[in-house]
């Protein structure tokens, strides 16, 4: 192997750094706009379905216990940004959804990944970022193990 082999990031590292680079500069603009919740609490409120989560679905969708799901949702709902119930459909579960201002917070986080890809978009040309995109698509249905439909929302 030679030595510029040896030292070429992998693209799992590249996809790795990419992702980073979104999450910190999403959060960093949020908090500017007087949003209170930490990268953990964002990552898992991004995973709250439009009609809600129950927390145990939470937790495995970001492979974490459902003692820290349940920990960063207290966070976020002490923040204002989730509110917990019980419910409807399961006297034993509850059901974790989006407020209002949670709402605000991602609209805003929509705004500020359209920034961030219209930059990406400059240094690369649209149609680079085009077919990455359509490959990352592509490639989703096999390497996306909780939404294997897309169906997320």
């Amino acid at each position: 192997m030679s030595r510029e082999n040896a030292e070429r990031l992998s693209l799992g590292t590249l996809l790795f750094i990419a992702h980073r680079a979104f999450e910190e500069q999403i959060v960093e603009n949020l908090h500017l706009q007087g949003f209170d919740f930490t990268l953990s609490q964002g990552r898992l409120a991004a995973r709250i379905a439009v009609k809600g989560s129950r927390l145990t679905d939470l937790a495995a969708s970001a492979g974490i216990t459902k003692q820290s799901a349940g920990y960063l949702v207290s966070q976020l709902e002490a923040s204002g940004l989730v509110h917990r119930a019980d419910n409807p459909d399961d006297a034993r579960a509850q059901l974790i959804t989006i407020t209002e201002q949670g709402r605000r917070a991602q609209r805003a986080a929509r705004e500020i990944e359209a920034a961030i890809e219209a930059r990406w978009k400059e240094q690369v040309g649209e149609e680079a970022l085009a077919v990455l995109r359509e490959q990352l698509e592509v490639l989703r249905p096999l390497i996306d193990r909780h939404q294997p439909h897309g169906d997320r929302d």
